[in-house]
């Protein structure tokens, strides 16, 4: 399937969030087809977790691996928060 402007929104807002957790210390890795993102603590590097984004009535939302939906994409820096109290409530790198 060739990459549409969906996939390219979705690119675009988990490169954002990508930067977040970057400056937090968390390794990640976008994966671009389909698009989502990698993330793992370097301190704990058998606990990863994909996350990718989905566009809803709402709006678009960053998503868990399991299908819930844990953030609005226009805060990436609350999505790292989240994702970082999912690590165990490790903080700022």
């Amino acid at each position: 399937m060739p990459d549409g402007p969906r996939e390219h929104t979705r690119t675009y807002f988990l490169g954002r969030l990508a930067r977040e957790l970057e400056l937090r210390g968390i390794s990640v890795t976008l994966r671009q087809s389909p698009p989502s993102l990698r993330v793992a603590d370097p301190d704990a590097a058998m606990f990863s977790e994909t996350v990718d984004c989905v566009s809803l009535p709402g709006g678009w939302f960053y998503r868990w691996s399991w299908g819930d939906v844990f953030e609005r994409v226009e805060d990436p820096s609350g999505a790292a928060d989240r994702i970082l109290r999912m690590f165990g409530g490790r903080t700022h790198g």
